[in-house]
């Protein structure tokens, strides 16, 4: 598989099968993807992979706490302006008429929200922090690593979820991944083989490239 057609078949995933990874594939996964670029090689990435009974806890405790603690960062600025609070709606909107719950439906979306909590059912949680010093150079590292593992994975056969939803766990996590206090999760990211469901069909609408790409100088 060429990158293009990765990128091309990349989804996120929100429905798994609970097929075990092996190990030693996600030690390859992540060992291939330590080899993303990042600004004078500061490389700022920390992963904490969970399985088994450590990830079930996390799960637990989740479930538990449905509203969650005092987030680490916001994930959308306050009072999100057009383009992109009419992308999100479309996302958002998009996403669960795959499983035909409608906008009126409040606790029909509170329980598909809750599904991040579960991973989705995934069997593997990647958990990927930074230190909280670092400035947006680094996050952006960040980000390009996060594509290159996602990619990477789609390449092996698996499929993953990039979630921010644990942006508002960051007590529980830094317990249970016993992180130092200048150590922060940006995300996590549920990982495994993507099940028959019909929330997998959707495919998240993009903007032409006339709306966001200028050429300069070009004949």
């Amino acid at each position: 598989m060429d990158v293009s057609e990765a990128v091309a078949r990349r989804i996120s995933v929100r429905a798994f099968t609970p097929e075990p990874v092996p190990k030693h594939r996600v030690l390859s996964l992540l060992a291939k993807a330590g080899q993303a670029p990042s600004g004078g090689n500061l490389q700022p990435w920390r992963v904490h992979a969970l399985t088994g009974p450590p990830l079930e806890e996390l799960k637990a405790r989740a479930t538990a706490n449905p509203a969650g603690e005092a987030p680490a960062y916001q994930v959308y600025p306050p009072g999100l302006w057009d383009p992109y609070r009419r992308r999100r709606s479309e996302c958002g909107e998009d996403l669960y008429a795959t499983i035909a719950i409608a906008r009126q439906d409040r606790a029909g979306r509170l329980r598909q929200l809750a599904e991040n909590g579960r991973l989705f059912g995934a069997p593997v949680g990647l958990f990927v922090s930074l230190d909280r010093r670092l400035g947006p150079p680094q996050w952006a590292d960040l980000g390009i690593f996060l594509q290159t593992l996602m990619l990477l994975a789609v390449a092996d056969g698996l499929s993953t979820c990039a979630q921010e939803y644990w942006s508002q766990y960051p007590q529980t996590l830094a317990e249970l991944l016993d992180l130092p206090a200048e150590e922060m999760v940006f995300c996590g990211i549920a990982l495994g083989y993507a099940a028959e469901h019909p929330i997998n069909g959707l495919r998240t609408r993009r903007e032409p490239l006339a709306a966001w790409a200028a050429l300069h100088g070009f004949d």
